[in-house]
């Protein structure tokens, strides 16, 4: 049956046998190291050739030329340094079946002179990028001449490094700047018309041949329009790649729709939950029909049933899931073994890409293996001594996460949860429409922990008793946390949560004022949901911008909603009192600048300010477990089992993880689960 699934079929990319149709696009992860993928860079590639993958394709904006500064965590092949590691990935890479390609780029504007060597950045004209906010140097023909040589300098590196080929990056950089008439406002022979304006990637692809001759694959991401009205539009997007299939040097065409310079252009061509699966693909689809070469396209492919569509209907050649790989690297392997239904599907939250842009590394919300595989597994493994019975309280993401792993572990799980379904806070997430995907997390966990055999409990509100009756040798407090509200200095019986509106249990009144201390999705998302709803909105946050924590992926979408529905933005004011007034109720809100306080008057105030831990219940078991609750934080952070003993007379070890702990997010709390529970 293998060979009729379409998505197991081989392709053949000129001389490359590719032994599936599934490839995980180039992306920067931020996993390097001085500009070099070292060890973590390499075993975050190896996961997925271990999962079965056809190529996976890594450096993503890999910089050629030192006036390309990195801007995150950008690789670096300007030099010969980097071609010992390039020959240590292709050797693991190849080592498992999968091909490997790494992608090649001046970043022209999109980035800041600032960082690296301190280089004035460079452009076609001198058009500033909003994203980075820099403002270019106009690149003068020297810089052209040099810049050329660099790329194809770089591409050399990646073939003496044994990559199976290069692609070149164009959309947003350097390249798709000379094409487009909103950034290059050129006089001489590189601007104007559209010969002149193709003039530099035809040079650079021309120079990249030049020095890895016609049997190295050569590719180009680039962009057909940038859905502007003065920007790159599809017809001259068709007529550019016309001119460089016609030179004779690429291989493979890797199509992108819209533009980057912006959060809200970044948001569309890397779209999040709430945006149909591959929104892009009957675009790809037509750009296929017009050239005999092989396409490749990746955005919000994050199923397979989105991707066996795209292939039937012969949309494109090779299929990017790339985030759904940093959701679940065994995607192909999990095909193959009849095992499509354990797939644990990326949601689309967004949350790798918004650290990435907010200066951090990528990290899945629901894999906290990823990017983490020197210390934390991907598929967990039986223990080889004594399985253990082990009760978990609460199954909110964390309880789910430390039962499924103990279970896979091979010990017996119980799970005790009071509410009457899992999923804990995000039940309440998913209420908010655009964001209903999330509870994918939560559907991916409690079909595990079914297969796995937990012995699941709902509507179990855990007493000291419950959990002292089922004998257990080990005990894991997982109930989460409840509302903050403790943080003004009079009136905190007056305020409502964000928990309270999303569950239903308070209903919205019309004249509403929202405070969020938090900064993260939680507070802007009762506020999209509220804003939905006839009534009279006002957000409010002590911070200079909306939802602090919030990517530049997630927070347009936000923005939209709020400015679609006449929401009142107020930063940098924190309420510090509530009381009532004939009206209602009256806010006092101070701002810490002028020193000086405001007043509303409003019918419900609902505040979102984190949550403090649930932890009666942990609290009345510490001193009957065997480690009084204490966890060894350095065993913990080095991978060690949890040895720490200081009342032997008694019967169970207790811990606690997630916002049992501390509020925090999806991903601490799944990772808290993770790295303590891979050890018990």
């Amino acid at each position: 049956m293998k060979s009729q699934d379409t998505l197991l079929k081989s392709f053949k990319l000129k001389h490359l046998h590719l032994k599936n149709r599934i490839i995980s696009t180039s992306h920067e992860p931020a996993y390097s190291e001085n500009g070099l993928p070292k060890e973590r860079y390499l075993l975050y590639h190896k996961e997925k050739a271990k999962g079965g993958i056809a190529m996976t394709m890594f450096g993503g904006s890999t910089l050629v030329s030192p006036d390309s500064p990195p801007v995150f965590g950008n690789l670096y092949a300007g030099n010969d340094e980097i071609v010992p590691y390039f020959q240590k990935m292709a050797d693991s890479i190849h080592s498992y079946g999968a091909a490997l390609m790494c992608q090649i780029t001046h970043l022209g504007r999109r980035s800041v002179s600032s960082a690296g060597d301190w280089l004035p950045i460079v452009a076609p004209s001198c058009v500033r990028e909003p994203a980075h906010r820099g403002f270019p140097k106009i690149a003068e023909e020297s810089d052209i001449r040099r810049i050329v040589k660099n790329y194809g300098d770089a591409a050399k590196r990646c073939k003496d490094g044994g990559l199976d080929g290069i692609e070149i990056e164009a959309y947003g950089h350097l390249v798709d700047a000379f094409w487009s008439p909103r950034t290059n406002l050129r006089k001489d022979k590189y601007g104007g018309n559209l010969k002149n304006r193709a003039r530099f990637s035809l040079e650079v692809l021309e120079e990249i041949r030049k020095q890895v001759g016609s049997n190295f694959i050569v590719g180009i991401r680039m962009v057909f329009d940038e859905n502007l009205i003065e920007g790159l539009k599809l017809e001259e997007g068709l007529k550019i790649c016309e001119m460089l299939v016609k030179s004779g040097g690429l291989d493979f065409i890797n199509v992108i729709l819209g533009h980057i310079d912006t959060q809200e252009g970044l948001s569309h061509l890397i779209p999040n939950m709430g945006t149909p699966a591959g929104p892009q693909l009957e675009f790809v689809g037509s750009i296929k029909k017009e050239f005999s070469l092989p396409v490749f396209h990746a955005a919000r492919i994050n199923d397979v049933a989105t991707t066996r569509y795209a292939l039937r209907e012969n949309l494109l050649d090779m299929v990017g899931m790339t985030r759904a790989h940093m959701a679940d690297p065994y995607i192909v392997s999990k095909i193959i073994s009849g095992e499509e239904e354990r797939i644990r599907h990326c949601v689309g939250i967004g949350y790798c890409l918004d650290r990435l842009y907010e200066n951090g590394d990528a990290l899945c919300a629901q894999n906290p293996a990823t990017g983490r595989e020197k210390t934390m597994p991907h598929l967990i493994s039986k223990i080889s001594g004594k399985f253990k019975k082990i009760v978990v309280i609460g199954a909110g993401p964390a309880g789910l996460e430390a039962s499924r792993v103990c279970a896979q572990r091979g010990h017996e799980v119980v799970l005790l949860e009071a509410n009457d379904q899992v999923g804990g806070q995000l039940l309440l997430a998913a209420k908010v429409e655009r964001r209903k995907e999330i509870i994918g997390i939560v559907d991916w966990l409690f079909k595990e922990i079914q297969s796995l055999k937990v012995k699941l409990r709902l509507n179990c509100l855990a007493s000291f008793k419950d959990v002292v009756s089922e004998n257990p040798e080990i005990v894991i407090i997982a109930t989460g946390g409840i509302p903050n509200t403790n943080f003004l200095t009079k009136g905190n019986n007056l305020v409502s949560s964000s928990w309270d509106i999303l569950s239903g249990n308070v209903k919205p009144k019309n004249n509403i004022l929202l405070f969020d201390d938090n900064g993260q999705h939680p507070g802007i998302s009762c506020c999209e949901f509220l804003s939905t709803l006839s009534t009279n909105l006002e957000y409010v946050t002590p911070e200079r911008t909306i939802a602090l924590d919030v990517g530049g992926t997630n927070y347009p979408a936000y923005l939209k909603k709020l400015y679609k529905n006449d929401v009142l933005i107020t930063l940098n004011h924190r309420l510090i009192e509530v009381n009532r007034n004939d009206l209602g109720l009256n806010a006092v809100l101070y701002n810490e600048y002028t020193r000086s306080s405001i007043e509303r008057s409003v019918d419900q105030i609902i505040v979102e300010h984190g949550t403090l831990p649930l932890d009666e219940l942990y609290l009345d078991l510490k001193d009957y477990s065997t480690n009084s609750g204490e966890i060894d934080l350095e065993d913990l952070i080095n991978g060690r089992p949890q040895t720490l003993v200081n009342k032997p007379e008694n019967k169970f070890k207790l811990f606690r993880v997630g916002d049992a702990v501390a509020s925090r997010n999806i991903h601490s709390a799944i990772y808290d689960s993770l790295r303590l529970c891979k050890e018990l």
